[in-house]
């Protein structure tokens, strides 16, 4: 059971990066929509999306990895036990 719960937890903390990381992609794209008119630039969309896809799937990818060793390391911090449990 406490390994169905580190994996339960982990995952979790993969969620939270994952929708973290839409928070920040919504705010870089409203201050990039937010220059581009001030400066009466042509926006190229992209999947429904301003900013480019490789940017798109790099903050995405980002929020994964990042929940994951987020998840593993205040696991390690909050139960003290690494691969134990």
């Amino acid at each position: 059971m406490p390994k169905l719960k580190k994996v339960v937890y982990v995952l979790l903390a993969v969620f939270l990066g994952i929708l973290l990381s839409f928070i920040i992609h919504g705010l870089i794209e409203m201050l990039y929509l937010k220059i581009a008119a001030d400066r009466g630039i042509a926006v190229t969309w992209t999947f429904s999306c301003a900013l480019p896809a490789f940017l798109q799937i790099g903050l995405v990818l980002a929020g994964i990895i990042g929940g994951f060793f987020l998840g593993l390391y205040w696991w390690k911090k909050i139960y003290g036990t690494s691969n134990k449990t």
